[in-house]
């Protein structure tokens, strides 16, 4: 599966931005996904995840609350909205695919090391 993440940039504390992710080359609508992010200096941290058919949503606790995540399978697409951001959301946000496609348990689709497919990142700079 080919990943592509973009809708990156700079913004005010407090503001919001859309990432975007699509996808080729994979039945997408069977596919499990999540965003990512690395931020500098450390390592890189799911932040959430969607089921293949985007009705269960998972977040981290220092997203939850302000970050959506979405999933629309007839236009292969990933979106991630963000709002109320901060300082430490700084960071290259990816999108990546579960290896496992269809029904799999709330541990799977929380274990980073399970996302085998990557896209490049796109850069979010969240200024003081």
């Amino acid at each position: 599966v080919q990943l592509q993440a973009s809708g990156g940039g700079l913004v005010q504390a407090g503001g919001s931005l859309r990432l975007s992710c699509a996808a080729s080359g994979r039945t997408f609508s069977t596919t499990n996904m999540a965003w990512l992010r690395q931020a500098p200096g450390r390592e890189r941290e799911l932040i959430a995840a969607v089921t293949w058919g985007g009705a269960m949503k998972h977040y981290a606790d220092s997203v939850k609350g302000r970050f959506t995540i979405s999933k629309e399978n007839l236009k292969n697409m990933m979106y991630l909205q963000m709002n109320s951001l901060k300082p430490e959301d700084t960071a290259v946000y990816y999108c990546a695919a579960h290896s496992i496609p269809s029904k799999i348990t709330i541990a799977q689709r929380m274990n980073i090391t399970q996302y085998t497919y990557w896209g490049q990142g796109t850069l979010v700079t969240v200024s003081s």
